[in-house]
């Protein structure tokens, strides 16, 4: 039942997909959140458990995706219609749309928060400080300052705009096509960088070196919600993604792909960071302020640190920018899909409304800072929501619908259509019937309780 709609477009090519859709997962998640996850959660042991996950959670929903997209050449609302037509389980669908659209409001303002330290590394503004203490205090004072955020935030939505206003070949799959491999390359020099520096190897050592004693069963959980949530699974991007594939790709070499390409990154990532935090003697533990209390920190002691500040913050503008497009495209497709909206008005509807939405997320760090709902400010209201409720929700969802609703035998079906023998389908049916909801259910409670 695909789509007739032909005005959709389609990827030209498989690395163009599994560059967009790498792009998509390769996020703030990757480059900001699993380092600082990792040195918390002790180091080695933790990057083993994660990598578990990733092959037993994330792989076999990400293919779900793919295969859903696929089969209905749809967005998440009319791929789950098609296949159960007027069901509760379109809802599935809308969680998946309406956390696109939440997620990139705030993510907006955290894309412009890298903008700006791009600029501020040009400017040597965030290259001179004498201790993390210092950086931090620095990055508090920027982020207090509303309209330098809102500017900021304003430019990184104009570039989504601009991409994805272009279509899915010439806009979203040509950007990735140069964004990604740049973004190899800048984590290729940081890493060889970081690895010369004296006393680089301990970081090494802590990263590579498991101690088994420091698995817990906290860490198998927090493990297991940063694979999911690295992947982009639960927000609609790789339905939406899997959608504009063309009939002959091969679904499961695709996902494979995608899935080593995102882990790929996540630990070359930390190839750069603990290697050079150790270098220089500071904690691996930093928490969230590690890229921009600690390593603007770095920088500043680090020989050529100026130009490794530029470098870094550009590839982490690079990754935001990958996953915003993801992110506003799966809102856009929807409107297109389902309203009938032509893809130009539905960017720049979507993408302003978007932007404002976000204008409250980026004041709430300075003029809103006191304004409060339930107990909350604006912006962790938003993320919350988005990221603790619908994201979970809706990847456990969309695994329990694939294994049993429509059926782990026809998505076997369609991943086989135009290729060989799918021959991990029954393996793949007990994770996607039985893991992955489990696990991620197990996730979603440890975070609400």
């Amino acid at each position: 039942m695909p789509n007739a709609n032909n005005n959709r477009g389609l990827w030209v090519s498989r690395m163009g997909f599994v560059l967009a859709a790498s792009g998509s997962a390769v996020g703030l998640g990757n480059v900001w959140k699993f380092p600082y996850i990792t040195g918390q959660n002790g180091g080695g042991a933790f990057v083993l458990v994660y990598l578990a996950c990733i092959f037993a959670v994330g792989l076999p929903i990400m293919l779900a995706e793919f295969t859903l997209g696929r089969k209905t050449s749809l967005n998440p609302v009319g791929a789950f219609n098609a296949l159960k037509p007027r069901s509760a389980w379109v809802g599935t669908g809308v969680m998946g749309v309406l956390a696109g659209f939440l997620i990139l409001s705030f993510y907006g303002v955290v894309g412009g928060w890298t903008l700006a330290y791009v600029a501020k590394s040009l400017s040597a503004g965030v290259t001179h400080f004498d201790s993390p203490r210092q950086a931090g205090e620095f990055f508090g004072s920027f982020i207090a300052n509303s309209g330098e955020i809102i500017f900021y935030h304003l430019i990184f939505m104009g570039v989504c705009v601009a991409i994805v206003i272009k279509g899915v070949n010439n806009g979203i799959e040509k950007a990735c096509d140069i964004l990604m491999p740049t973004l190899v390359v800048i984590l290729l020099i940081l890493m060889i960088r970081a690895l010369t520096l004296p006393g680089a190897w301990e970081g090494v050592r802590f990263y590579l070196y498991p101690d088994f004693d420091k698995i817990t069963p906290q860490v198998v959980l927090i493990a297991m919600g940063q694979a999911f949530f690295s992947l982009s699974l639960g927000m609609g991007a790789m339905l939406t993604y899997g959608s504009y594939l063309p009939a002959r790709e091969n679904l499961t070499a695709a996902t494979v792909y995608v899935v080593l390409f995102d882990t790929l990154i996540a630990l070359l990532m930390g190839m750069v960071i603990f290697p050079a935090v150790f270098a220089m003697g500071l904690e691996p533990a930093e928490g969230p302020s590690l890229v921009f209390s600690v390593l603007p920190a770095v920088f500043s002691q680090m020989p050529w640190g100026g130009a490794a500040s530029v470098v870094f913050f550009i590839l982490l503008s690079i990754a935001a920018v990958t996953s915003g497009i993801s992110l506003l495209e799966v809102v856009v497709a929807y409107f297109v899909d389902e309203r009938g909206w032509p893809r130009k008005k539905a960017v720049l509807v979507l993408g302003g409304v978007i932007f404002a939405l976000g204008v409250p997320s980026g004041l709430s760090f300075g003029a809103w800072s006191e304004f409060k709902l339930m107990g909350m400010t604006f912006f962790d209201l938003v993320d919350n929501v988005a990221s603790n409720y619908l994201l979970p929700v809706g990847g456990m969802l969309t695994a329990v619908f694939v294994g049993w609703v429509w059926g782990a035998g026809e998505a076997q079906k369609e991943i086989e259509r135009h290729e060989t023998r799918f021959h991990y389908a029954a393996i793949w049916a007990f994770l996607i019937r039985y893991v992955a909801p489990v696990a991620v259910a197990a996730v979603f409670i440890a975070k609400i309780f």
